[in-house]
């Protein structure tokens, strides 16, 4: 006799550790459009055992799970095998497991809207036409130009509506038990988005980030227990090859022999819905977004109530989501990561060039500099991200610039590029000396700010041989020689040096 069969529908809790895809440069966006990210689901779910040998079906799993990575814990007589039931219900797929069998072909009368049905066979399966035969002879579904539709008396064995994982359990009685379901599963990634406001005057600024979570699975994740894990995991096996996808085959019609239906359109299930990307919402929606001034608002009353909370893992940075939140399918979900204000910065223009370089004119970068220290109001793990950065103008707040930051410790200089700069220019002039094997140049830096700049070159080289004494006494910054010079308002400043020819 066939072992009885237990079905979990959904679980009773979930909690969803989302990891970075560890193959993005740090500071890049997430590619909503393939998410290679993995999460780690842990699933409780009470179950009835019988007495014996059952079959137990954890419906409503993730349709990226890892199936070789599951582990179920809580069962009294443990696992004696698990599978990955990866068929899905579809009408592609329920058409094929009905081949040769009887259902209903039901017909709506365009001109009455009277409905008849009659019993047909299934003779061919869901690529191209369908082919059906009815009492009447032999004809193609939806080529008559009348509505139709097929009514099936049951599920074909083997379908399932959602992702399930199945395992077989021994019970020594029977029972009710809560066991824990935890798997790894593709399909998620997060970042960090941040916002800087710089406050009138331009030496402080307001720091906020959203934790940024995307789930690119079927299946939504309601009330979980969220949280993100920032570093860089050593990740051995690839887990797209792991993953069994569940099969889900389109049903594509056409009527033969013209490959379209009776008007000339081909006759196609619906797509899929587009995965739904949420942006900031508003106060009442379903994503839990707190704007920079609510979230100053909020803080005498719940300072902790919407803001992740950073805990250690090993060498990792988890990020816990301190309320119960949904990771709907195929979206995104948005949190307060952290909010720091009144963070001291300074505005630095900046150039790095090879020692042998030579032009007319290039715009310096600019980069807002902080350092993540307590005493300058940060002091706080920084995961990579998008950084925005605007500016007050006329009692608007306008975009200044964009850039990213890497990951950054407490104690670390953090340095943004947020654009270029048309005010303040640099060039670089060879000046050969004949006959010797050394070249003379001229670096020249103009500032048409009214105000005066920090602007710092940084020398990038091949050989230690190619330095000449003035390059090698510059300080270093992120291991170039760097000469940092104060620019006045409307003014130029020069640097003067010699390099030797590279292998010279």
């Amino acid at each position: 006799m066939a072992a009885p069969v237990v079905t979990s529908t959904a679980p009773d809790s979930v909690a969803v550790s989302v990891f970075r895809d560890p193959d993005r440069d740090e500071g890049g966006e997430i590619d909503r459009d393939w998410l290679n990210g993995f999460a780690l689901i842990s699933e409780t779910r009470t179950l009835d055992l019988p007495a014996g040998e059952s079959v137990v079906r954890f419906e409503g799993v993730a349709e990226g799970m890892v199936a070789v990575s599951a582990i179920v814990t809580g069962l009294p007589g443990g696992v004696v095998q698990k599978n990955r039931d990866a068929a899905l219900l579809s009408p592609a797929s329920l058409l094929d497991g009905t081949l040769g069998n009887r259902v209903h072909l039901r017909r709506t009368k365009r001109a009455t809207g009277d409905v008849t049905e009659e019993e047909a066979i299934i003779r061919s399966g869901p690529a191209g036409a369908v082919v059906l035969q009815t009492s009447a002879g032999f004809e193609a579904l939806r080529c008559t130009g009348i509505p139709e539709s097929l009514v099936y008396d049951g599920v074909p064995k083997g379908l399932t509506a959602k992702p399930t994982l199945s395992v077989t359990t021994r019970s020594p009685a029977a029972q009710r038990v809560t066991a824990t379901l935890t798997y790894l599963s593709t399909g998620f990634d997060w970042a960090s988005n941040y916002v800087a406001r710089v406050a009138p005057g331009g030496k402080t600024l307001d720091l906020f980030a959203w934790l940024t979570v995307a789930n690119s699975n079927g299946e939504s994740f309601a009330d979980a227990s969220l949280s993100a894990l920032a570093g860089t995991l050593n990740v051995e096996r690839d887990f797209d090859e792991l993953v069994e996808s569940p099969l889900t085959p389109r049903l594509n019609l056409t009527c033969f022999p013209t490959g379209s239906g009776r008007y000339g359109q081909p006759l196609l299930s619906p797509p899929p819905p587009a995965p739904a990307m949420v942006g900031y919402a508003d106060e009442g929606a379903e994503n839990i977004v707190v704007t920079g001034m609510r979230l100053r608002e909020a803080k005498a009353s719940s300072p902790v109530a919407v803001v992740a909370e950073q805990e250690d893992l090993g060498d990792l940075k988890l990020y816990r989501v301190p309320i119960p939140v949904s990771v709907a399918a195929n979206g995104q979900k948005q949190v307060a990561l952290l909010t720091k204000d009144d963070v001291p910065f300074a505005t630095i223009y900046r150039l790095r060039v090879d020692v042998d370089d030579e032009f007319d004119d290039e715009a310096a970068e600019i980069l807002l500099r902080m350092e993540n220290k307590k005493s300058q109001k940060l002091g706080i793990p920084l995961p990579s991200g998008q950084v925005a950065v605007f500016e007050q103008s006329h009692g608007m707040e306008l975009l200044a610039g964009e850039g990213a930051i890497r990951d950054h410790a407490i104690g670390e200089r953090v340095d943004i590029v947020i654009g270029e700069s048309g005010q303040v220019r640099v060039a670089i002039e060879n000046y050969a000396t004949p006959g010797k094997d050394r070249h003379s140049y001229r670096a020249t830096v103009s500032n048409a700010n009214p105000y005066a700049v920090t602007f710092e070159l940084g020398f990038d080289y091949h050989e230690d041989g190619q330095l000449d004494s003035r390059l090698r006494k510059l300080p270093r910054k992120d291991g170039l020689p760097t000469w940092t010079v104060r620019v006045p308002a409307n003014a130029t400043r020069r640097f003067d040096y010699r390099v030797r020819a590279s292998g010279g």
